[in-house]
């Protein structure tokens, strides 16, 4: 499906109008008509059915706990991995949780349910990683006992997983995703701080960490504003990891606000908006909400590109609550308050996202700018990306003070001079593959 708009853009001192086709993958989109708002719900209440899915609940039940609840996902993994043709496999990476003397008091099984689909290429090592936490809670934290049905909190970012690797597991996709579920997100971040350093210690290849937690409810407690047409993606500007020996850089280019998050963040909001109607993306300025925490922050504080989407309005009425009615409010986290269409569109945002960043080739590869003379135009050079066939590049072009791109100019060349002065414009180059998938942006160097 096309859709038109007209541009009016300035080249070489001439005007020019034109006619800019939006071109939507069909294979994608596709993709994006299949996730389903009864299958979404039916995930959920499953996953309610557990009774309680606390981190320290029990493992050996077979109805009942935390234990239960991971053994249901896996087999969920394993009966979508058989219309893979062999792509996708499924397991529960597992550990054992010592006590902390915080969030943890006793020794407990650990696990993280991982749907592995593993890409057609090859040469292509990249991995684009979805989660969402499956561990529930009532107010007191360390309470295993309650039942905490966790419908939004967050069986809704394992929901959207779960139909994330039913519709996909059948797709072919260059690079390999990972349809991921962690335990421990409210005794600590615990799943999420074990994987992130398992990937950093064996040098696995994440592009992307899209983190789903609290994706499904459409109003908020205190303002009883109701919007199911805006989804929150947070995203931090400047690196975590490693800040102080990338400071210098960061200064002289200006790049305080292009950390790799931020530029995942931008991508999605293009890429999901591209593909789902009637839902904006609105992208926050920071890496979470205020007294909260989320899965993604342990992959961030390591050096990989890692947001959190989440609802716009949240309802406290809904998280963390222990399950009852007072003054005419019924309080805990029910799925009776969720808004499953709400959902789907935040779920359909997720696939487009994933679907074409694992399609398109890698990212190009030491991309420059030329700063040896004093010039008002800007020249950029790059080499080939590591995999994938490459029909062109996209230059992606915004004034320093805009928070999106403004331009794209499509070239067949490793390189470009364009009339517009560096000292004004910030720029990145996408590799585009031979269906339009784009490759994340990457931003220039100096080259001398």
């Amino acid at each position: 499906m096309k859709k038109a708009t007209f541009i009016l853009f300035t080249l070489m001192g001439f005007q020019v109008s034109a006619q800019k086709i939006i071109q939507r993958d069909p294979i994608i989109e596709q993709l994006v008509s299949e996730v389903n708002a009864d299958s979404l719900k039916s995930h959920i209440n499953k996953l309610v059915s557990f009774g309680t899915r606390h981190t320290l609940s029990t493992t050996t039940e077979p109805k009942r706990g935390i234990g239960a609840a991971r053994n249901w996902v896996l087999s969920r993994f394993q009966e979508f991995a058989k219309q893979s043709e062999g792509r996708m496999t499924a397991k529960i990476d597992s550990w054992v949780l010592k006590p902390d003397g915080k969030r943890v008091d006793k020794d407990q099984d650990m696990g993280n349910v991982m749907g592995i689909l593993k890409g057609t290429d090859p040469n292509d090592d990249r991995i684009f990683l979805v989660s969402g936490h499956i561990d529930s809670r009532v107010s007191n934290v360390m309470n295993r006992e309650s039942d905490a049905p966790g419908a939004n909190d967050d069986g809704s970012g394992t929901a959207t997983v779960i139909e994330l690797a039913r519709v996909m597991s059948k797709a072919k996709f260059s690079a390999t995703i990972i349809f991921l579920v962690v335990s421990g997100e409210e005794q600590g971040l615990l799943g999420a701080d074990y994987l992130a350093q398992k990937a950093l210690d064996e040098k696995w290849n994440i592009e992307a960490i899209m983190n789903n937690d609290i994706v499904g409810s459409n109003n908020s407690h205190d303002t009883r504003i109701i919007d199911n047409t805006r989804v929150r993606i947070f995203s931090e500007g400047l690196p975590a990891f490693e800040l102080d020996k990338k400071a210098g850089s960061i200064r002289n280019l200006g790049q305080e606000n292009d950390g790799k998050a931020r530029q995942l963040a931008r991508y999605a909001k293009e890429v999901g908006e591209r593909y789902v109607d009637n839902l904006e993306v609105v992208m926050v300025y920071r890496n979470d909400r205020f007294l909260r925490g989320g899965d993604h922050t342990p992959f961030v504080n390591r050096g990989f590109a890692a947001v959190r989407v989440t609802e716009m309005n949240e309802n406290f009425e809904h998280q963390h609550q222990d399950l009852r009615t007072e003054k005419g409010i019924q309080y805990g986290d029910f799925p009776e308050f969720m808004d499953f269409e709400y959902l789907r569109k935040n779920t359909a945002m997720n696939l487009a996202t994933l679907s074409n960043l694992a399609k398109a080739p890698a990212t190009v590869q030491n991309l420059t700018i030329d700063t040896k003379n004093l010039t008002n135009s800007t020249t950029l050079f790059w080499q080939t990306p590591k995999s994938g066939k490459v029909k062109g590049y996209y230059v992606l072009i915004r004034e320093t003070y805009q928070p999106f791109w403004q331009k794209k100019i499509f070239t067949t060349k490793n390189g470009i001079n364009l009339p517009y002065s560096k000292d004004h414009y910030f720029f990145a180059v996408q590799a585009v593959g031979e269906d339009g998938n784009e490759s994340l942006p990457v931003l220039p160097k100096v080259g001398m």
